[in-house]
């Protein structure tokens, strides 16, 4: 996949190359029959004070492409640079610094969060970990920090059973400001929340990025989600990023197939506008099984024949503007 990199030095995050595969096991020796494409040769960079957007269907890869990041999942292949670093070549004191840099929000706030530790444990522990501060500097820094993400200090003695669910992702934000990160990997950090709780984490998101000077990556399905708070946006489908560009340029000027239609899926709230849908035939291929050639050709109603034959390269077509589909070539 060709990505060209641009002023290297601001990069933040680099991931070249990566791929990420499952074997498929079978029989009573569980001899490996196959194998599970989760992530398929993604490059990918976050700069210093950015928030990249990852968008595409349940399934894709991109939770996996995060795990890595976070070192949570061992690449198959490829690198994962942090400031110009190889995580890969970190030893393990190197290690426990690059998980104070990068820090993680995960999807289910409540499977996150350790139903056995209170709101203060869980908040402090990375603190503790890390060795960091004194027993009465981490309590005002837990209740400073939860006076961040909008949860009054008298809830440090609570566990995660009493909150709700928008209240124990607030706890899982804090948590992953404890360290005074750089980079946080979103995980789809709103999809499991009321719709009306989704608004207020979003804005909250965005506040402390602005106040932390925080960079994110932000993992999400629905590409409306990431609308306000990213900079650029990375559309995924089946383990392959196809289009990348600025916000406003893949809102206003999508050029993949699968970009449009998942652009033309997000409910306009005026039932006087009337949208030609954009209805995608058939099902979602199975990433053990990856179709030849451009992944979406099975579903796209502008395949060619070489689509079928042959893998779309990533192309600059504008400013930060790339796409994976031979119509553009």
């Amino acid at each position: 996949m060709e990505i060209i990199l641009s002023n290297y030095d601001n990069h933040l995050l680099d991931v070249q190359g990566l791929k990420k595969y499952f074997p498929l096991k079978k029989g009573i020796f569980r001899k490996t029959v196959g194998w599970v494409q989760a992530v398929d040769d993604i490059s990918l960079y976050v700069r210093k004070g950015e928030a990249v957007g990852l968008v595409g269907e349940s399934g894709c890869g991109k939770s996996t492409l995060g795990k890595c990041i976070v070192k949570l999942l061992e690449p198959t292949e490829g690198k994962i640079l942090y400031s110009g670093e190889d995580i890969g070549s970190m030893g393990s004191t190197q290690i426990k610094s690059y998980r104070r840099k990068v820090q993680a929000i995960f999807q289910d706030p409540y499977s996150s969060l350790n139903p056995r530790m209170s709101v203060g444990g869980i908040v402090g522990e990375p603190l503790k970990v890390h060795s960091l501060y004194t027993s009465f500097e981490r309590k005002l820094r837990v209740n400073n920090l939860l006076k961040k993400v909008g949860i009054s200090p008298d809830y440090t003695s609570r566990y995660p059973y009493e909150l709700s669910g928008g209240q124990r992702q607030r706890i899982g934000i804090a948590r992953a400001l404890a360290l005074q990160p750089e980079l946080i990997i979103c995980d789809e950090p709103v999809s499991a929340l009321d719709v009306s709780v989704q608004a207020q984490v979003i804005n909250l998101l965005d506040d402390l990025k602005d106040e932390f000077k925080l960079s994110y990556l932000f993992i999400a399905h629905d590409l409306s989600v990431v609308e306000h708070v990213c900079d650029r946006i990375a559309v995924m489908y089946i383990g392959k990023i196809v289009e990348i560009a600025k916000d406003k340029e893949l809102y206003s000027n999508a050029l993949h197939p699968y970009t449009k239609a998942i652009l033309n899926a997000i409910p306009i709230p005026d039932p006087r506008r009337k949208i030609k849908r954009i209805i995608l035939q058939g099902e979602v291929p199975s990433p053990i099984n990856p179709p030849s050639g451009c992944r979406f050709h099975t579903r796209c109603s502008e395949a060619r024949q070489i689509c079928v034959q042959e893998e779309p390269p990533m192309k600059k077509v504008g400013h930060e503007h790339y796409v994976a589909c031979f119509n553009y070539l």
